[in-house]
Formats: structure tokens, C-alpha cells, sequence
């Protein structure tokens, strides 16, 4: 469990490094942007391992309504995390929207994986993109969102966003997680 806790630690550093300490971000000069994305990587590594030799209680799993939730919960995931909110019309005044699929992405996989190991994974990362959010805010409180675009760019990506579904699907399904129940 101690790898899986110091991957999301060190996911947790990597990102926030720039808001937190900008001066040291700045000095590193474009050498810094290989170091996070480095840690960055590492983190994703240790975060895969320490998960899958993680063992810890078990509190609920998966349950027909909660899988159906969690698929519905990933579509929306998927395309808050692609282009579309930001080149279309429904969702382009949304400052955040990789952010909320990302926590909506760990939302859908703690209501499925409710042992300690998820709540360290995904509760994790999810407290991590409200953080994100928050710091985010707070250091650039001025924004302005993109031009509207046009709901067929909302049509194109939702009909990508399902289409990545499925294929996210069958990879849990090859590795052993079904995932349409």
C-alpha cells in the first residue's frame, strides 16, 4: 500500500509543483517540464503496481445499478476530458472541464471498487482535481471562457466519447475487470 500512497503523492507534487512553488518552476526553465512529465510518468508506474499488490478491506463492489452508473458517469468523464466542452456549445463556459472528468472518473470507479486500495487510487486523485480546481482558481481568479462552438463539435465528441468507451471496455475486459457487467 505504500507505493500505491506514494504514486498518488507524488502525482499530487508533480502537478501542484508550478502553483506552489512558481519561482523554483521558473528557474527550471524548459529542463522542468521533462522532470514533472518524468515524476509524472513514474507516478502512474508506482500508482499501477502499488495498486495491484495493494490489499485492504472491502466494503461494497460491484452491483448491476452502480455499474450501470459508473459507465453512464464515463461517458460524461470521457468527453469532459476531450475537446468538446471547450470547441463546443453545450459546455464552453465550464472553466474546468478536464478537471471535472477527471474527478467524475474517479467518482464512477469508487462506486464500483469499494476497498481501501480505490479509496487511496481514485479518492485520491479525486481530491486532487478539486484541489486542483481550487488552486487554480485562486491563483488565476480572472478568466475568460473560449468563443461558443457548435453543437454538431458537442455531437462529434459524444459519438467519440462512446466510441473510446467501448474500446476502454474491452482493455478491462482483456486485463480481467469486466466492465459492462
Amino acid at each position: 500500500m505504500l507505493l500505491l500512497t506514494l504514486g498518488v503523492a507524488l502525482w499530487w507534487a508533480a502537478h501542484l509543483f508550478k502553483r506552489v512553488a512558481p519561482e523554483a518552476r521558473a528557474n527550471m526553465g524548459d529542463k522542468g517540464k521533462g522532470l514533472v512529465a518524468l515524476a509524472l510518468a513514474v507516478s502512474i508506474l508506482m500508482m499501477i503496481f502499488g495498486y495491484r499488490m495493494a490489499d485492504g478491506a472491502f466494503f461494497w463492489g460491484r452491483h448491476p445499478a452502480t455499474v450501470g452508473i459508473n459507465n453512464l458517469l464515463m461517458i460524461a468523464a470521457i468527453f469532459f476530458t476531450s475537446p468538446g466542452p471547450r470547441k463546443g456549445a453545450l459546455f464552453y463556459r465550464m472553466r474546468h472541464p478536464m478537471l471535472t472528468g477527471f474527478l467524475l472518473w474517479a467518482i464512477a470507479h469508487l462506486l464500483v471498487n469499494g476497498d481501501t486500495p480505490s479509496f487511496i487510487l481514485f479518492g485520491g486523485l479525486g481530491l486532487w482535481a478539486i484541489v486542483e480546481m481550487i488552486v487554480i482558481n485562486r491563483a488565476v481568479p480572472a478568466w475568460t471562457p473560449p468563443a461558443k462552438g457548435s453543437i454538431a463539435k458537442d455531437a462529434i465528441f459524444l459519438v467519440a466519447s462512446l466510441v473510446l468507451l467501448g474500446v476502454i471496455g474491452m482493455i478491462h475486459t482483456w486485463l480481467g475487470y469486466p466492465t459492462f457487467g
